[in-house]
């Protein structure tokens, strides 16, 4: 009852703002990027609400938002393709296809933008000097509230010249909360694939507190993507590199979280059985590498949000812990991928080679 009567007080007092013209509120970014297809995305503001408790000074405004977009065919692989939306100013971009295999390419790693605008700008601001990347790999957390549409407009903002120059593959973090707006934008499924010259990415959900309502829906959900999994591993073999990717890492230098991952955890021994080169997340707020059996754990989390410490590193494993803003650029030449995590400053904080498996 009292849920009911907060919400009409809400929408007496709510007043709903249309603009003469829609705008554009974030884009163009390229998704879905393959040898043949790519599309071509941008966030529309078509209105904006209003909100306050009643009586009250303070309110509160939310654009309404939704993504247009443009599914291109017949494209070639290994090539650069430039575009624009005609009567939309600004909205031009580049995009590059992936590459055959053995052809060299760049990309880049981070995550974690959430809540400081301004140390998230310093890290794209970083990007664009120091690396020239074909794709990017977003490990989640991009804003606060996934649900919230007034922040995706700053992150769009923030983004615009590195979305215009490079395709995005995003992961879900905790943060997204499963929202809407996530997967109307981005146009990817809750789990995904994708091959990049000789690499192959497998991108997955580990935010399970989200994905359903219940207990049973959420182990549900965990079985079916851990079947998936294992599947597009199998299929994918002969890829010279194999990367799996997602927001919550299995180990952690952060104290508080060393056992917070269980279920990312028990991937573990299927990345070993699939020979997996390395495995990608964000979530901690710094930059972490590990290194078990052979396959490297690398955490970029330090895109924007709070910084955490690493006082307690996984003794046996750990590489390199910083608690800093930061990138990872990934150069393949075909055979061999130097892998290279930088600050806001450019300095680099660690630096080591991934070797292609032979076949």
């Amino acid at each position: 009852m009292t849920s009911s009567r907060t919400l009409t007080l809400l929408l007496l007092a709510g007043t709903v703002a249309l603009p003469a013209a829609d705008t554009v509120a974030g884009g163009p970014l390229v998704v879905n990027d393959n040898a043949r297809t790519a599309t071509v995305v941008w966030i529309v503001q078509t209105g904006e609400l209003s909100v306050k408790v009643q009586g009250a000074a303070e309110q509160k405004s939310a654009p309404a938002l939704h993504a247009e977009s443009v599914t291109l065919t017949g494209l070639r692989s290994g090539t650069v393709y430039e575009y624009s939306v005609p009567g939309r100013e600004g909205l031009t971009g580049s995009f590059k296809t992936p590459p055959a295999a053995g052809q060299p390419f760049e990309f880049v790693l981070y995550g974690d933008n959430r809540t400081r605008a301004d140390a998230h700008r310093k890290v794209i601001a970083a990007i664009l000097k120091n690396s020239k990347p074909d794709f990017i790999v977003q490990t989640g957390d991009m804003v606060e509230n996934g649900a919230d549409n007034s922040l995706w407009p700053i992150f769009f903002d923030i983004e615009r010249e590195l979305l215009r120059k490079a395709a995005i593959f995003p992961t879900v973090g905790n943060h997204e909360r499963n929202a809407r707006d996530y997967y109307e934008f981005f146009q990817q499924p809750a789990y995904y694939s994708f091959t990049w010259g000789n690499a192959h990415f497998c991108m997955l959900n580990s935010d399970i507190a989200n994905v359903a309502p219940s207990e049973v829906g959420r182990q549900a959900f965990w079985k079916e993507q851990t079947a998936w999994l294992e599947e597009d591993l199998k299929k994918n073999q002969s890829a010279a590199f194999r990367f799996v990717v997602a927001h919550h890492p299995p180990m952690s230098a952060v104290a508080s979280r060393q056992e917070a991952s269980p279920h990312m955890k028990a991937l573990i021994p299927l990345l070993e059985q699939m020979h997996v080169t390395a495995a990608l997340f964000g979530h901690d707020h710094n930059y972490q590498h590990y290194l078990k059996n052979g396959i490297h754990y690398l955490i970029s989390g330090g895109g924007g949000a709070p910084l955490y410490d690493v006082s307690k590193p996984p003794e046996g494993i750990t590489q390199k812990v910083v608690s800093t803003e930061n990138f990872i650029r990934f150069r393949c030449d075909g055979k061999a991928m130097h892998v290279e995590a930088i600050d806001t400053d450019g300095q680099k904080l660690d630096a080591f080679d991934l070797s292609g498996a032979a076949h």
